[in-house]
């Protein structure tokens, strides 16, 4: 999931917000300015019960990014580097560009995150215990001890062992040590992931129905995520089975032709070159790759300003696009892509541009290893 916007970077790492967080962010200050503080400490000012429901989300969401800041810190500790981080509808992800090297790496990955939402619980949990005692306003005591709570349910859930969760990667982490085999572990995860997501369902429904509280949906609409993630992850471990053993630059387009980046659209849209091979060119300044272009970014710019506008200006920049070298496994490039002309992978060696991969060209190859029967093992 890309974000709709970043935020900045922490810890070296890029977080970014999908815009589905305004819908949770919206039903937690609803929930709790309009419906649990007011019955808790009534007769205050609707003011006071908006600043506290606010401030409760924010910090609710600071946790989520402790949680995945976790994940990431340690991830780069074990040799696994990070894209980046997406808080969004249902937490928050941490991308990773690579799996982990083995089991003791997974685990510390993994593990990590519940650890640090159990250890915020704690945290919150003695905050409130403090505020009590010093007396401090009913309101802010009760703040601070829902984010105890969410964050210790936080914790409690994502270890449940079922992939996508964190005890899923856990599950894994186990299985993999026992069989030494790190697809089959994949596939034993996903599997729980599907049975649990498909049992939050079931109990979300027979709750809607029986009560019709909207919770009911929530919990269903949980497990159906769980479900949809699971199977996702279990067609990538498929598909990385296939894959195993075959280099980036045996699937890549070589020599991809390029876009100076003062070329303006006009030229761009014109030039024979582009309108009809490709639908996106790596942008070059200086003989240096700089960036992305696609077709349909540079057809947005108005016929007033075509003759204005330069391809740097409608470019996807380098450091929002997928880079991988030459050599790299293939199989560890598939979790980083996505469709799209605008999310094609960009192969450089050293700093030079030597190719450019799209889905259509892992599909190609997938397609051509399975019909000749070359489905390499782990």
């Amino acid at each position: 999931m890309r974000a709709t916007f970043v935020l900045g970077r922490i810890a070296g790492v890029r977080v970014g917000v999908h815009w589905s967080v305004l819908l949770i962010f919206g039903i937690i200050a609803l929930g709790l300015s309009q419906g649990h503080l007011p019955e808790t400490y009534p007769g205050r000012a609707w003011a006071v019960y908006w600043a506290a429901g606010l401030c409760t989300a924010v910090v609710f969401f600071a946790s989520l990014l402790a949680h995945e800041l976790a994940h990431a810190v340690v991830a780069r500790r074990n040799g696994v580097e990070v894209d980046d981080i997406v808080l969004w509808l249902l937490g928050g992800a941490a991308r990773l560009k690579s799996e982990a090297s083995s089991p003791g790496a997974e685990l510390r990955i993994a593990g990590v995150g519940p650890l640090v939402s159990l250890l915020l619980g704690g945290l919150f949990t003695l905050g409130a215990w403090l505020l009590g005692l010093v007396s401090a306003p009913g309101i802010v005591v009760e703040m601070v001890a829902w984010l105890a709570g969410i964050n210790v349910l936080l914790a409690v859930f994502n270890a449940v062992p079922a992939a996508p969760l964190d005890g899923g990667r856990l599950l894994r982490a186990f299985l993999w040590w026992r069989t030494g085999d790190r697809l089959r572990a994949t596939a034993g995860a996903t599997a729980a992931g599907r049975v649990f997501g498909w049992l939050l369902v079931v109990l979300g429904l027979v709750a809607f129905m029986r009560t019709g509280a909207f919770g009911g949906l929530w919990l269903a609409l949980i497990g159906w995520f769980l479900i949809t993630a699971a199977t996702v992850e279990g067609r990538q471990a498929d598909l990385r089975g296939v894959l195993a053993g075959v280099p980036v630059r045996d699937v890549m387009t070589p020599e991809p032709l390029t876009v100076p980046a003062e070329t303006t659209v006009a030229a761009f849209l014109t030039d024979a070159r582009y309108r009809y091979r490709h639908s996106a060119f790596p942008v070059t300044d200086d003989g240096g790759p700089v960036g992305l272009v696609t077709l349909d970014n540079a057809r947005k710019v108005s016929q007033a300003e075509v003759h204005a506008v330069a391809v740097r200006d409608v470019m996807v920049p380098l450091s929002r696009t997928t880079v991988a070298e030459p050599d790299s496994p293939l199989a560890d490039l598939l979790p980083r892509m996505e469709p799209g002309a605008e999310h094609r992978v960009l192969v450089m060696d050293h700093g030079r541009l030597v190719g450019i991969v799209s889905l259509s060209d892992v599909s190609r190859t997938v397609t051509w290893l399975m019909n000749t029967g070359r489905r390499s093992g782990p």
